[in-house]
């Protein structure tokens, strides 16, 4: 009886050990909230520029990582050629990667370069970032055939010990879907050279039943389906603004916000990744 005991009493303590082992001390939960936003280069739906009020609606989203579409640095009189990445940045106490799509020369000796593309901004330090290439027709060829471009932002973030990758993205506008269609393909080709935790949010373009998008479904997961329409604002008819999230990604919650500080308006997800 006492051998058996004995033995009994060492297998518990190797289940015990090993089970310390597996399970971290902080096993806490990484709770992420994350948004997307096309801010119309910061104009509301009454088409006025005030970049103070784009900053108030993204303040209200309470994000910690937001993805932002149509954003203006230096670009022209529509946005008072603003830095509109470094401002939102400095206005909200964050951290800012922008990504542009087009660069441009200035239109004035001695000015900066005119760009426009998309921003993420986080309170967590990014880690890593890169601007990646994805398929574009061009709205600045008056001729344009499909090219690589960039404008694909990616960016890495730590939260309570997980590396999480955020990309944001902005698909073609045009109602024919083929480039959307190779979109897809190219991001999923850049999502595909990452491990762990994924979140891809931005305005597609496209609702989420959208053919085109369909391949996308094979590696993430819409965070809302049967979500609010999000464009236009004021009246939202069509769902074209999502986050998606890979499958070691828990989705708490989505919402979708009523401002009228752009022609879109912001989707958020509450998440935990491990």
């Amino acid at each position: 009886m006492r051998n058996t005991a004995r033995i009994a009493g060492s297998v518990l303590s190797a289940l015990t050990l090993a089970a310390l082992a597996v399970v971290p001390a902080d096993a806490t939960p990484a709770h992420l909230t994350v948004a997307t936003y096309n801010i119309h280069a910061g104009a509301g739906e009454d088409a006025v520029y005030d970049l103070a009020r784009t900053a108030d609606a993204i303040r209200s989203l309470h994000a910690d990582v937001i993805g932002l579409e149509e954003v203006d640095v230096h670009w022209g009189d529509r946005s008072a050629f603003a830095d509109e990445a470094q401002e939102l940045a400095g206005k909200l106490g964050m951290h800012v990667f922008f990504a542009p799509i087009y660069d441009l020369d200035p239109l004035t000796d001695g000015a900066p370069r005119r760009q426009y593309g998309l921003a993420i901004l986080s309170r967590f330090p990014l880690l890593d970032k890169e601007n990646h290439e994805i398929t574009r027709l061009s709205t600045q060829d008056p001729d344009p055939v499909p090219a690589p471009a960039p404008g694909f932002p990616e960016v890495a973030v730590k939260v309570r010990g997980e590396f999480v990758h955020f990309y944001a993205t902005h698909l073609d506008y045009r109602s024919e879907p083929d480039v959307r269609a190779r979109q897809v393909i190219d991001m999923l080709a850049i999502l595909g050279r990452d491990r762990g935790p994924k979140v891809l949010v931005g305005d597609f373009n496209a609702e989420a039943g959208a053919p085109e998008l369909g391949p996308l479904w094979t590696r993430l997961r819409d965070a809302a389906p049967g979500g609010p329409a999000t464009y236009p604002a004021a009246v939202p008819t069509s769902r074209i603004d999502l986050i998606t999230v890979s499958p070691d990604v828990r989705v708490l919650g989505t919402r979708t916000v009523d401002t009228q500080a752009s022609d879109h308006r912001p989707v958020v997800a509450d998440l935990v990744v491990r």
